[in-house]
């Protein structure tokens, strides 16, 4: 009769169950943490549930569980307490390798390869060792090894690396008082592409298709300002990205923010010091340059912005025109400004010059 009165039959409800009060706020907690695993959080609201009294059957239906799950849990915390909520580590599968065969194969993953590859893969590696490919793919897992993978990186030689850091990353994190900052740099060569045959749609049970060749119809330069606070963009399509046409945008600039202070995040790119944009500025004190460092145009947001663009209106595109490019790229922007919502900037000015100081070679000798 045990089992049917905690399984909480009709004449038969069963107890609650007794918690002292830092018990409940733990349990409480992990119910509630967004990063607690939605197992454990569900055992925690069932003991919570329980410890108040409620029928199992009742506390089953609501969580969407069997009332067998119920009386585990209940059983479990009974006997274990909280760490009784917690799954036991299993031993799992004894290594089919010893320590020296793991040593041999990261030593060998990390020089190069013999064959004249640039880098192992698991089934050369394999034939290499005698290991089984899976075994390799394990070891490989367990030392963080990646050959398969490479990424891109440069050094900032910035002589003023620290301070345009700490500058433009004030801008993000503690803007001025009653300022308003722009992120602010062109996108050029915009090609308007058209594929030579119409594309095939998205349909169910096969991706969108287009022909690997297409037709080029001319070129865009899209200048772009983005309000780091709000996330709005002000733009100007121009046919060329000469100083000259980045001092035209920068008096479109002018109008649109007719009155505030601005601070303007810009690249190191000539034309945005050329000695006509240097004059204009002079006699527009209320506008501030603030330059990224050399080699560090990712820090203006406006970069994440254009990323976005082309993933979402331009890379698929197919364009017959440089007038439909410039126009399909405006109504893209019209939307987002309707919706707009600003990028989140994260990282310190201590924690970005912790990484490129610790990374920056010692010297940077000729090599002849």
């Amino acid at each position: 009769m045990g089992a049917a009165t905690l399984l909480d039959m009709p004449n038969h409800p069963a107890p609650p169950l007794v918690i002292d009060e830092s018990e409940r706020a733990e349990l409480r907690a992990l119910a509630r943490a967004g990063r607690t695993e939605q197992r454990i959080a569900t055992r925690a609201r069932i003991v919570l549930r329980a410890a108040d009294g409620r029928p199992n059957r009742a506390i089953a239906d609501e969580l969407v569980v069997s009332p067998m799950t119920i009386l585990l849990w209940r059983r479990r915390f009974e006997a274990q307490r909280l760490v009784g909520l917690r799954d036991a580590p299993r031993p799992g599968r004894e290594p089919t390798y010893d320590r020296a065969a793991r040593d041999r194969v990261i030593a060998l993953t990390l020089e190069q390869p013999p064959d004249g590859t640039t880098h192992w893969s698991a089934r050369r590696m394999a034939g290499r060792t005698g290991i089984s490919i899976t075994t390799i793919q394990r070891i490989w897992a367990s030392a963080g090894l990646k050959p398969h993978r490479t990424e891109t990186f440069k050094w900032s030689a910035d002589p003023q690396l620290a301070a345009k850091v700490r500058d433009v990353v004030g801008l993000y994190l503690a803007p001025p008082e009653w300022a308003i900052v722009l992120s602010v740099d062109e996108k050029t060569q915009i090609q308007a592409l058209d594929r030579t045959q119409p594309m095939l749609p998205l349909k169910p049970g096969q991706v969108e298709r287009h022909t690997h060749d297409y037709e080029r119809h001319g070129t865009t330069s899209l200048f772009a300002a983005l309000n780091v606070a709000t996330g709005e963009v002000t733009h100007e399509a121009r046919s060329r990205h000469t100083g000259a046409d980045f001092l035209a945008f920068l008096r479109r600039i002018d109008r649109v923010y007719p009155d505030a202070e601005l601070h303007v995040i810009l690249d190191n790119v000539s034309t945005h010091k050329t000695p006509a944009v240097r004059a204009w500025l002079e006699r527009h004190p209320r506008i501030t340059f603030h330059f990224t460092p050399t080699s560090a145009s990712w820090m203006n947001q406006v970069e994440t912005w254009f990323s976005v663009l082309s993933r979402q209106a331009i890379r698929r595109g197919s364009f017959r025109s440089v007038r439909e490019l410039i126009d399909a790229i405006a109504t893209f922007i019209a939307n987002w400004n309707a919706g707009a919502t600003p990028f989140t900037w994260v990282k310190t000015a201590d924690e970005i010059l912790a990484k490129a100081v610790r990374k920056r070679p010692a010297t940077n000798e000729p090599g002849h």
